[in-house]
């Protein structure tokens, strides 16, 4: 039976504060699949959830969010990444969360690196046992910890794709 993988834009999620030019801005870029992400400048409280229901077929799904600490951009042709706001994602850690209507739940940590590049962190797997029912799954990622601020962070997507794909993404971490 076929598998799905299915990309969910920062413009399709839950973003407290985005509203906010203070906060939140979303900038085009040509590094998104859908041409603009949301770029924090800093915040206090961090929280993005989305929340998809889907008939999934059969199988084992690993939901991952992308992300990039620092503002990527071009000048004179070549890519430039300015870090001048990344700060607080080594303080303490994003917490990655994910449900689904029957029952699963799984939750992980782990602090935010890599500035100039995009990474793939990994929120959890799930299991769709029933291929002719919908699932819904609800995912968040946090980071409420308001003893500092945070910032730098560009949000591009939330993927969501056949596990047995992992090791796909653990290349393009590395690279």
């Amino acid at each position: 039976m076929g598998k799905l993988c299915m990309s969910i834009s920062a413009k399709g999620l839950s973003i407290t504060g985005i509203d906010d030019r203070r906060y939140w801005n979303h900038i085009p870029t040509e590094e998104s699949r859908f041409s603009s992400v949301a770029y924090l400048q800093q915040i206090w409280w961090f929280e993005v959830d989305g929340e998809v229901e889907f008939p999934f077929p059969p199988g084992t799904y690993s939901l991952f969010f992308r992300l990039h600490l620092g503002r990527a951009s071009k000048r004179f042709g070549r890519r430039v990444c300015n870090t001048e706001h990344v700060h607080g994602w080594d303080v303490k850690p994003a917490r990655f969360q994910l449900w689904t209507s029957d029952g699963q739940y799984v939750t992980s940590q782990c602090l935010l690196k890599g500035p100039g590049k995009w990474r793939y962190y990994h929120a959890g797997d799930f299991v769709v046992e029933d291929g002719n029912a919908s699932t819904k799954i609800k995912f968040s990622m946090t980071q409420i910890d308001c003893t500092h601020t945070k910032g730098g962070l560009c949000l591009d997507s939330v993927l969501v794709y056949p596990s047995e794909f992992r090791k796909v993404k653990a290349f393009l971490n590395n690279s």
